[in-house]
């Protein structure tokens, strides 16, 4: 059985971000959000962000770009080495350089900590960003009474303080990812033309661009930081260096599933109907096609990608999974084996072998789930699906301690202190003292224990 969420390829996971996000364009706080995993789609974000996290200064290993299933246009740091990047702000993204450069800018939130020095301000925390945007936006349009609801905090001279105390972190950011995109050798063409696209969203909140106060704003206007960045990139010896075709066409790629994974499938199979032949037409009807319950049609257009690139590793996880959550777990076997070898035993797609192996009900089938899914959560410590299907491997063997640390370690990355608690606890009483598996109990079992105690006391 499928667990909710989870679609040809794509893992939904519910994650709590800090309400002190640095924004790259001014929307609500951030609070819990639901991730979005692909393989396909992490693996570009990662290649994407390589060059610019080294001239960052930082390790590659040590920081992630996360996918966000919002779609704002949007991205954002929230303490730590991870950058957010909502799922709207890709679908809005031209070239690799227009993410590029939110990436850039947002390492400059990182490495400027500006994510933590926040919390020392009258931030999001306290005022909500949103609101402040929308009230201004009902003054510019003539709505005087609504604008001002919206901006009653009673905190005016916080808020002053905060705005100025925010533009000067986001005008920082963007001269640091100036000398970024020059160190990574990347031309900074698109960083321009993504404001361009943020510009639009400005117009949107109020009729003349004159009638925003640019005083009023978390971040300088778009058309002001357009024309100071371009004025410096323009002189970088890389601004006229094309974009790399290869990131082209997996952008491409990655933003057709995207949109048929979160568009209506109607909406879809409008935009690229059957007359479009293109990889990106097949991509996304696939997954239209599989989420409108036509399993058949969907199974079809991945056999059209898999006659031009047989040994595709995601065309041949996007197959299985098709196949696995059209109840037909035995044939998804074959292209799921061939898509963990082509991908070099991607963690992800590891996960989804282990969930079609155990799907088939064959106990034969549970020794190689098992040792896919532990190279699966050894390689990827943030994936809860592959925990999921762990657990219920060590239950199928009878090994309730480590079903039920394999439990915990779920709830643990889902936010669910209480459930992590109580499943660690039980794992404690079960796994021998001392060993590396009781010891991982433990460690669980005390964070969820001071998350719940830190929610009763905010109750």
């Amino acid at each position: 059985m499928t667990p909710p969420g989870l679609r040809a390829g794509w893992r939904k996971v519910v994650m709590a971000v800090a309400a002190t996000a640095m924004l790259f364009a001014a929307t609500a706080p951030a609070a819990a959000q639901s991730m979005l995993r692909d393989a396909e789609t992490e693996a570009l974000l990662d290649d994407m962000a390589r060059p610019l996290v080294a001239a960052a200064g930082l390790q590659p290993g040590n920081v992630r770009v996360v996918l966000i299933g919002d779609r704002q246009i949007n991205a954002f740091v929230a303490g730590g080495q991870v950058v957010y990047i909502n799922a709207g702000l890709l679908l809005a993204a031209d070239t690799p350089g227009e993410v590029q450069g939110v990436i850039a800018h947002e390492l400059g939130h990182v490495v400027g900590g500006h994510a933590v020095l926040s919390q020392g301000t009258a931030g999001p925390s306290k005022i909500s960003v949103l609101s402040l945007l929308v009230g201004l936006a009902a003054l510019a349009a003539g709505a005087g009474s609504a604008g001002m609801a919206a901006m009653m905090a009673g905190q005016q001279a916080a808020l002053g303080k905060y705005l100025a105390f925010s533009r000067t972190q986001e005008a920082s950011a963007d001269a640091f990812a100036v000398t970024t995109l020059n160190k990574a050798q990347l031309s900074g063409k698109g960083m321009i033309s993504f404001f361009g696209k943020l510009k639009k969203e400005e117009f949107r909140m109020a009729p003349t661009y004159a009638d925003i106060d640019p005083f009023a704003q978390t971040h300088p206007l778009s058309a002001d930081r357009q024309t100071t960045l371009e004025g410096d990139l323009s002189r970088s010896p890389y601004w006229s260096k094309p974009q790399d075709p290869v990131l082209q066409a997996r952008l491409d790629r990655v933003k057709a599933k995207l949109y048929g994974y979160m568009e209506e499938p109607k909406i879809v199979l409008n935009r690229y109907p059957e007359s479009d032949q293109s990889v990106e037409a097949h991509y996304a009807r696939a997954y239209a096609w599989h989420r409108a319950a036509y399993p058949d049609k969907a199974v079809a257009e991945v056999a059209a990608l898999t006659k031009l690139a047989p040994h595709d590793a995601y065309y041949r996880e996007l197959q299985g999974q098709i196949l696995l959550e059209s109840g037909k777990p035995r044939e998804a076997i074959p292209p799921l084996r061939e898509a963990v070898t082509q991908s070099r035993n991607n963690p992800m797609i590891g996960a989804l072998l282990g969930h079609a192996l155990i799907a088939t009900e064959d106990q034969a089938n549970f020794a190689e789930a098992k040792q896919v899914l532990k190279v699966s959560v050894a390689r990827d410590v943030q994936n809860p699906f592959a925990w999921y299907q762990l657990g219920i491997v060590y239950d199928r063997e009878g090994d309730q301690p480590r079903a039920a640390l394999a439990t915990a370690e779920r709830y643990s990355l889902e936010g669910q202190a209480p459930l992590a608690l109580s499943s660690a606890e039980a794992a404690l009483r079960g796994i021998p003292e001392g060993t590396p598996d009781w010891i991982r109990a433990q460690d669980i079992a005390m964070t969820a224990r001071t998350a719940v105690e830190q929610e009763r006391k905010r109750k």
